[in-house]
């Protein structure tokens, strides 16, 4: 497989991906791993959350690590830095994933060699809740226009 970064390869890792095992998952609610994984759970996707310092987080048991997870997963989502991507890469490569994939600011050419080079798609430097959302289209102007984001200053009291 290859790097993944366009349009019609992201569609179809989003739309054959059923399991998505989320690396660095928080169960705060304001984190960034926290509101993707809810998003792709409420779109359908079975989320599994990797992180040892939980045991549950978004109603699904949390395993410490990819490879301790006891079933097949899709795509690997990564929310961890860059230095520890190759470690990871290998454990997907471990778990016979088909996708690695490392969030936004997130990229690491020794763990694209190495997820490729074992047959895995990779994705670089992008979110699946924006991608998904963006492609998919569950991106529209009542999501984006909530008044819960703004960059708008509130006026002083």
């Amino acid at each position: 497989m290859a790097i993944v970064d366009d349009i019609a390869g992201l569609r179809r890792i989003l739309a054959q991906a059923r399991t998505i095992a989320v690396v660095g998952l928080s169960a705060n609610w304001y984190r960034p791993s926290f509101f993707a994984a809810k998003y792709m759970q409420e779109h359908g996707y079975r989320i599994v959350p990797v992180n040892p310092n939980y045991t549950e987080v978004l109603g699904e048991r949390c395993y410490p690590d990819v490879t301790s997870i006891p079933f097949d997963v899709d795509v690997v989502d990564c929310f961890r830095r860059a230095d520890g991507m190759p470690a990871l890469a290998r454990e997907a490569v471990a778990k016979r994933a088909k996708v690695l994939w490392m969030q936004l600011g997130i990229d690491s050419a020794e763990a694209s060699t190495i997820a490729s080079a074992a047959g895995l798609d990779v994705v670089a430097n992008r979110c699946v809740k924006i991608e998904h959302a963006r492609i998919l289209g569950g991106l529209n102007w009542a999501g984006v226009n909530t008044g819960i984001i703004s960059a708008k200053r509130p006026l002083p009291a």
